[in-house]
């Protein structure tokens, strides 16, 4: 496959889901251009774009926590990545193993949502009407 061929965004950018390749735990979510996909896919180690220090970067070149890669998907819309890996200790710089270690509490909020969510026949109308 032409990796010009996937739908990155106006910044030239597509997003990666980073997901242990042996437990399916997500790590964390990171993005890359067609030049550090190539490069991942060159070395076998995860390059993304940083968006905010507008600069390549590779997972673990500092900590040692490296993230080797297994395989990597696209999904059906091209426009996201999934990126299955064996990771060297933990893969958040917070300390943690995951990105994703913090958990919303759903409360009310959520009771709503989860009424609308099996209706997909109410389409968007419905939910603005409603306030959801």
């Amino acid at each position: 496959m032409d990796l010009k061929e996937l739908k990155y965004d106006s910044r030239g950018l597509i997003p990666a889901v980073i997901q242990q390749h042996d437990t399916g735990e997500v790590l964390m979510v990171a993005y890359m251009n067609e030049a550090s996909l190539r490069k991942t896919m060159e070395t076998g180690l995860t390059w993304f774009w940083s968006r905010s220090r507008e600069k390549y970067w590779q997972k673990g070149e500092t900590s040692g926590h490296v993230q080797r890669v297994r395989d990597i998907f696209y999904d059906c819309d091209m426009d996201t990545l999934l990126v299955k890996v064996d990771q060297t200790g933990v893969a958040c710089h917070t300390g943690e193993r995951t990105c994703f270690y913090r958990r919303l509490e759903t409360g009310e909020a959520g009771e709503q949502c989860d009424d609308v969510r099996g209706d997909w026949d109410a389409g968007p109308e419905r939910l603005d009407t409603e306030g959801r």
